[in-house]
């Protein structure tokens, strides 16, 4: 076996060990979509390799339910954005209108990413639930960006579920 065969340790190269797979994302299908496929619940068109807006469906078009839909048929958000404070409850409405428009900005490029439900709670603040795990960061950065404040995200060791918190 020649040097370049084997790591500094002394293992062979990385096609000879098991990798575990770090994240597991079930809504995440292993194999693509009959193509072209529509979504009945929200219209998306899965066609050349991937989800996507068009103006109609094409003719003969199978259906099957997107992934997004499939996580908000069931409940199951990919990650949460909390947003709270003392400024968050001046500037709610303000805040809340930046947060739908950086959702809309991503879901016209990328029709997997949305807003599951966003639910006041008793101590007034709000938890923002996603489909996508990399909406929480994204629209997090952008409520920072716009009004400072601190902004927390937790990523999970295993699993999609990311958490979000923005906080003035």
């Amino acid at each position: 076996m020649s040097s370049k065969e084997q790591d500094v340790a002394g293992f062979h190269s990385r096609h000879d060990r098991l990798l575990k797979e770090r994240v597991h994302d079930p809504y995440m299908t292993r194999s693509k979509p009959k193509e072209p496929s529509v979504c009945p619940q929200c219209g998306v068109v899965f066609d050349e390799g991937r989800w996507q807006w068009q103006p109609a469906p094409p003719v003969g078009a199978s259906e099957e339910l997107c992934p997004a839909c499939q996580r908000i048929r069931d409940k199951v958000p990919a990650g949460f954005l909390t947003l709270s404070g003392e400024f968050f409850q001046q500037h709610r409405e303000e805040i809340l209108n930046l947060v739908r428009n950086k959702v809309e900005e991503q879901r016209a490029q990328h029709p997997l990413k949305r807003v599951m439900a966003i639910e006041e709670q008793e101590d007034g603040s709000c938890v923002i639930s996603f489909t996508e795990m990399h909406l929480p960061q994204s629209v997090g950065e952008a409520v920072e960006h716009a009004y400072k404040g601190e902004l927390e995200i937790t990523y999970p060791e295993e699993g999609s579920l990311v958490r979000a918190a923005w906080r003035r």
